[in-house]
């Protein structure tokens, strides 16, 4: 069935209506829901690497043997929850192997079962964008049944909701679909354009920080649109790292410091840039070089 359009069903909309028009046959397998909320770990860290199919295919109990498709979704405010994919269960073995490489927790990694996991594609279309109420038993993380309501389907690129500067933290990935991804993202552009301010890079795989700061027209937005458009923003040891690997940005995540007007004076600004500079060591330790 094609997944060019919506289908035509009576509101509200379930969960069982949006998956069966990706999939007619969906309802012929044994299927399990599952909402990852899990405080051990970085969740968006998992999904960027790739590897969300590898966390979840080592279970301490055989709590996906008794089914043949897993519906996933990732807990957000409250009882909302974003679905992140479907598998299919082709198989299981007891115990578990050796941690996958990249796997950005492999503290957590043991367990009792492993699964061998087969993502369906038929349902990419909806990933990061279909948003369910899991309802009251946030605590059953795993549940059966598709009778789930939908709270929305969100547009094409569209990222998070912007819950506050003091909340932002992004992956340069998911800068670059704001960047790139206007009309999903308007609140994102409008909100950090509308101030300037001091930010923190920090290279993931390092740990290093660089210090930066945004001011004038462009606001915080225009600053770190320039780094989606070139990987660096122009900075020294910035660029020596995308010189060497051009993929070393997807490493690079963003985060506000402070917030300033975009009309205070670029002097002002950059000494409050110097201080966390201070603050923080980057000079010294991390990526600044001035």
């Amino acid at each position: 069935m094609s997944s060019s359009t919506m289908p035509q069903v009576a509101c509200p909309l379930d969960l069982r209506s949006i998956l069966t028009f990706y999939d007619e046959h969906l309802e012929r397998h044994r299927i399990k829901l599952v909402r990852h909320a899990d405080s051990r770990v970085d969740l968006e860290a998992i999904i960027q690497a790739g590897l969300l199919d590898a966390y979840e295919s080592v279970q301490g109990r055989p709590v996906f043997h008794d089914c043949d498709v897993i519906v996933r979704f990732v807990g957000e405010q409250g009882t909302r929850s974003r679905f992140v994919g479907c598998s299919r269960v082709v198989g299981f073995t007891e115990g578990v192997g050796e941690c996958p490489a990249g796997f950005p927790f492999p503290e957590i990694w043991g367990g009792n079962w492993s699964y061998t996991l087969e993502p369906m594609p038929a349902f990419a279309d909806l990933h990061d964008r279909l948003i369910i109420d899991w309802g009251l038993g946030t605590r059953s993380w795993v549940q059966s049944g598709l009778n789930k309501p939908v709270l929305e389907i969100r547009p094409r690129g569209f990222v998070a909701e912007f819950t506050g500067y003091e909340d932002v933290v992004l992956s340069f990935d998911a800068l670059a679909r704001i960047v790139e991804h206007a009309d999903a993202n308007r609140v994102w552009h409008r909100t950090l354009a509308a101030v300037g301010g001091v930010y923190l890079i920090v290279d993931l795989q390092t740990g290093n920080q660089y210090v930066g700061s945004a001011y004038g027209d462009g606001g915080i937005f225009g600053r770190w649109e320039n780094y989606v458009r070139t990987r660096h923003g122009g900075n020294t040891m910035l660029k020596a790292l995308v010189g060497k690997d051009p993929e070393r940005a997807r490493s690079f995540q963003f985060s506000i410091l402070r917030t300033v007007p975009k009309t205070q004076a670029a002097r002002e600004v950059i000494e409050i840039e110097s201080c966390y500079k201070r603050k923080l060591g980057t000079r010294a330790f991390g990526l600044n070089v001035n």
